[in-house]
């Protein structure tokens, strides 16, 4: 038979065996949670940085800037601020301290101007310290004026240092009534302008009476013209001394009107001559408040009619 003929081919059926896969570490995982955190902080970044007022940028700009400056003086980006989202409602920063970049500015120069004030403080109280005991020692050592020192005050006042040479009833500085300078009186007054030769400071000089009515001499001339002669005198004699006559800010005559003994205005003490070595304070007091020159709104320029619009219909051409 032609069938027995052809053996029938065996059917093969491969199978493949797969192998089983290593496990796969969790490594991807760590990475990929990464990178979602960093994109979710991007974009909140972004987000802050697009609610924030460009105030609050400059502040964060000037922290990182100079963050010492900032911590110490506060202003943006120090963190006093209780929310970051601007809305309606009070400003909230604004409570906590929040400044702007102008505020800042200011307030550096205002703290700048308070330290420059306190170290000023600082040496002319020094200074003074200094000057009271070189001329306590002035008059120590020198036997002339050791003798009168009794009538020589010194005293510090927050104005700076005071150096009163005052009158005793068997020691007048001055002649009755008159400006002329007794002779221990001009030594007094040379030797201490020598001490104040060089200090730096400004100095004031004032004449002082008793309350007692100047009685005599010309019509008109009072206690306030003899305490003025007698502080210009005693200036001609500070100058003498050595004493620059530039350091001089101003001399006066108060006459009875600031008494040393006000129960007794007639005692010889409160006839005086005041010396006072200014404080830097002191003599920026008494400059004169420079007011500031008005805004004067300008003037608007006048209309100007053209000669055609004035002339008649008649007077007009074409």
């Amino acid at each position: 038979m032609a069938g027995d003929g052809k053996k029938l081919q065996p059917i093969i059926v491969k199978r493949i065996k797969k192998g089983r896969h290593e496990p796969h570490g969790g490594a991807w995982k760590i990475a990929y949670a990464d990178f979602v955190t960093a994109m979710m902080a991007f974009f909140l970044l972004m987000w802050l940085l697009g609610s924030t007022a460009k105030g609050e940028l400059q502040g964060i700009a000037s922290y990182f800037q100079s963050p010492v400056k900032v911590s110490l003086m506060g202003g943006p980006g120090t963190g006093n601020s209780s929310s970051i989202l601007p809305g309606g409602g009070r400003d909230l920063s604004k409570a906590f301290g929040q400044m702007d970049s102008g505020d800042s500015e200011r307030a550096a120069k205002l703290i700048g101007a308070q330290m420059a004030r306190a170290d000023q403080a600082r040496k002319d109280a020094q200074r003074m310290d200094a000057l009271e005991r070189k001329i306590s020692h002035v008059i120590e050592r020198n036997p002339k004026l050791s003798e009168y020192g009794s009538q020589i005050q010194l005293e510090k006042t927050p104005d700076g240092l005071h150096i009163q040479i005052v009158d005793q009833q068997n020691r007048p500085m001055f002649d009755t009534g008159s400006a002329l300078v007794k002779p221990y009186m001009r030594d007094i007054l040379r030797e201490i302008g020598a001490a104040l030769g060089d200090v730096e400071n400004r100095i004031g000089l004032a004449g002082h009476t008793d309350a007692t009515p100047y009685g005599s001499g010309e019509r008109g001339y009072s206690n306030w013209e003899l305490s003025a002669d007698r502080a210009n005198a005693s200036r001609r004699e500070l100058v003498a001394g050595g004493l620059p006559d530039d350091k001089l800010r101003r001399v006066e005559g108060l006459a009875s009107s600031r008494l040393l003994r006000p129960e007794l205005p007639t005692d010889p003490i409160n006839r005086r001559i005041s010396i006072v070595v200014m404080t830097q304070e002191a003599e920026e007091r008494m400059l004169p408040q420079v007011a500031p020159a008005p805004v004067v709104a300008p003037v608007p320029p006048a209309l100007q009619i053209s000669g055609e619009v004035t002339k008649s219909p008649s007077q007009r051409g074409g």
